[in-house]
């Protein structure tokens, strides 16, 4: 087995565990509360694992599309998301004070989710044809510039977990690419600036960083959700509360199934179940980060770099945020929080991941059957330049020599 195949099977098991694993955790955090609410407890699982099940018809799908043909897609899909980002602000309704989603009917749909892909493979494509950029001028245009217009507009939803995981998704492609440190430093501080502005000018992202310093403070108020959530965390103990059995999902904790499942998996299994999650996103990061160091197209290689980084830096940062080390930024953990937009383009961003892996595998293949032809080649009467410099086919030459034998033996 290859490398890159060991790799690949990684990724499959690591994503589709996560996924079944995140459809229990949505069941038992929402159960009680969709049974009070319109007698069905099963009415969030049904609706998640119709989104699982598209994301992973999308996975299939794409783990067989040529992933350099995505090239052609990342302009259309860059227009495409920023009119969407657009259009959420005018059309889209306000839900709890957020303009996110466009609804569709029954379905909903989150613009901002595309607009990751669409960045990532933008990014991609520029960078595989132009270069890592050496200066602050040459990062600014155009990835730059794009990033500040994806980020603005998701700002006035506003959403600034989704513009935090953008730009680690970029920052690890950027790594990857080769950017020299001092520009991605003197880059990291522009966005750190701008996201502490950011923070600065909307009361209820001050009063969240301002609470996770001591939330304890004010326990009822800009705290009570890293309070309960500490709490549910700390009370699982080694092995849980058992499956289900949790309360702090009852009335106690906001957002239990979205951006707090974490809290729900530590009081219901305990550190070895909140361990398990973590030892599930570190293969995933070895398994991608290995994809894109073993692929020598530079695109298919930024590709699996950006991917890595969307799905690891979002799990870091909300897992980070649920235990208390880090202030609240609403995003959700990947795979296994409730979500429908989020899971399918992060099931379909896995599959380009799978065909990357599977396209370098093509080569060694190749490769392989390449000793073999030689060996017969020799065991068949030798090369074929000797044969071009005494002219004529093999047994042409042999026939020539028994002549000039019979020959000799008659002049004899």
């Amino acid at each position: 087995m290859s490398k890159n195949q060991f790799a690949q099977r990684v990724l499959v098991l690591v994503t589709l565990s996560l996924v079944a694993f995140g459809l229990v955790m949505v069941y038992s955090a929402t159960s009680a509360a969709a049974a009070i609410g319109n007698g069905d407890p099963m009415t969030y699982l049904k609706r998640q694992g119709i989104y699982a099940a598209l994301g992973i018809a999308l996975m299939l799908a794409a783990s067989r599309f040529d992933n350099r043909r995505l090239r052609l897609l990342a302009p259309p899909l860059v227009l495409g998301s920023l009119a969407l980002c657009a259009v959420v602000l005018v059309l889209g309704p306000e839900i709890n004070g957020a303009r996110r989603w466009l609804y569709f009917g029954p379905a909903s749909f989150q613009p901002s989710e595309l607009a990751k892909l669409s960045l990532l493979l933008f990014a991609a494509m520029y960078l595989a044809r132009k270069g890592a950029p050496r200066t602050l001028g040459e990062l600014w245009r155009p990835i730059g510039l794009l990033t500040c217009a994806f980020s603005g507009l998701i700002l006035l939803q506003p959403d600034l977990g989704t513009t935090i995981s953008l730009i680690l998704m970029l920052a690890g492609m950027l790594v990857v690419a080769g950017v020299p440190g001092r520009t991605l430093v003197a880059a990291g501080g522009i966005a750190v600036t701008v996201g502490l502005a950011a923070i600065w000018v909307e009361p209820y992202r001050r009063a969240r960083v301002l609470s996770f310093l001591d939330p304890w403070q004010d326990a009822q108020g800009a705290g009570f959700q890293n309070v309960q959530a500490i709490i549910g965390m700390g009370s699982g103990g080694l092995t849980g509360e058992g499956l289900g059995h949790g309360i702090q999902k009852i009335n106690y904790l906001p957002e239990a199934h979205t951006d707090m499942i974490f809290a729900i998996i530590g009081e219901e299994l305990g550190l070895v179940g909140t361990t398990a999650v973590i030892a599930a996103f570190g293969a995933f990061a070895f398994a991608g980060f290995a994809v894109a160091l073993r692929c020598r197209n530079p695109f298919g290689k930024l590709v699996a770099a950006g991917v890595t980084s969307l799905v690891c830096g979002q799990a870091a940062v909300n897992l980070a945020a649920v235990m208390g080390i880090a202030p609240l930024t609403g995003i959700p953990l990947p795979f296994v929080s409730y979500g429908g937009s989020s899971l399918v383009i992060l099931l379909g961003a896995v599959g380009i991941v799978l065909n990357i892996a599977a396209d370098e595998r093509a080569p060694e293949k190749r490769s392989a059957r390449r000793p073999a032809l030689s060996d017969r080649r020799r065991r068949n009467g030798g090369s074929r330049p000797a044969l071009a410099r005494g002219g004529g086919s093999p047994a042409r030459a042999r026939g020539g020599g028994d002549v000039r034998r019979v020959a000799g033996s008659r002049r004899g």
